[in-house]
């Protein structure tokens, strides 16, 4: 692939383990693994605010404890906030309305979660969801393989609401190694009739306890045959965990992307990754 660029754009104080963004005008929205809040950051005038998506949030939840938030989409106005499922404690949706900026629904998908399980041929330990993309039609919910077996799935579920009959589709990928271990979905977003992802390669055989990070790639797939176009590596240091449009030219595309630091340290850097439009 041509060349890329990647460099810190700013640093936001108050959030850590960031774990998954979404630009909205001049507001990026942030979630955070360990936090029960979703943060509004004003990238104007740098102003931070921070909104409840559960009952008693706090900023760093015990581990054992933590909802466990790691993907957000969006469809009109509605940010769609989802645990990971890796836990019992990690099976919400949250659905939060960007003019109201309220909380419109939560959802336990502890059924959907274990259909996704059995049709996949994922057990219970090895599922990890840390993407999500909604179209209005079709969910795609992208389960993170960093477990035993190494399972890199996209569901796809068709239908416009969770809540409703829908059919499901599982598709299974092998992603690039670093130094011999294979990375895993960490996020993704839909432009046009492409799906951009990011993949970390952790050394661990846990979705529950971290491991040394050897680095994170971009890559693309094609919604329409759901193979993948291409893959970059852009780091050897990074855990990237969150991906959002910053612009589009038409020989250029700029991404936003968040780390998480798996740290407590309320601390987030944000980063510009250029690629060229092929």
């Amino acid at each position: 692939m041509e060349k890329f660029t990647l460099e810190i754009l700013f640093q936001i104080i108050g959030i850590g383990s960031a774990s998954g963004l979404f630009l909205n005008n001049d507001s990026l929205y942030i979630i955070g693994d360990n936090s029960g809040f979703l943060y509004e950051y004003n990238m104007q005038n740098q102003q931070l605010n921070q909104h409840a998506l559960i009952d008693n949030p706090t900023q760093n939840t015990p581990k054992n404890l933590k909802p466990d938030f790691e993907s957000l989409t969006h469809h009109n106005d509605t940010l769609y906030v989802f645990g990971s499922g890796s836990t019992e404690n990690r099976n919400k949706m949250i659905e939060f309305d960007l003019k109201s900026k309220t909380v419109l629904q939560k959802n336990n998908l502890v059924d959907l979660y274990g259909l996704m399980q059995s049709f996949g041929e994922i057990k219970p330990e090895d599922f990890n969801l840390e993407g999500a993309i909604f179209d209005g039609e079709n969910w795609y919910l992208f389960n993170r393989g960093n477990g035993i077996t190494n399972k890199n799935t996209i569901f796809t579920i068709h239908a416009k609401n969770l809540g409703e009959e829908f059919a499901l589709v599982a598709t299974n990928y092998k992603l690039p190694k670093i130094k011999g271990v294979r990375s895993s979905f960490t996020d993704a977003i839909l432009l046009e009739d492409k799906i951009y992802f990011l993949s970390t390669a952790e050394d661990t055989k846990s979705t529950y306890d971290d491991g040394e990070i050897l680095g994170s790639f971009i890559g693309r797939i094609d919604l329409k045959t759901m193979k993948i176009d291409f893959t970059q590596k852009i780091t050897s240091t990074n855990k990237f965990e969150g991906l959002t449009l910053y612009k589009k030219s038409n020989d250029k595309i700029e991404f936003l992307l968040c780390e998480d630091n798996d740290t407590e340290l309320l601390e987030t850097k944000i980063f510009k990754l250029s690629l060229p439009v092929k």
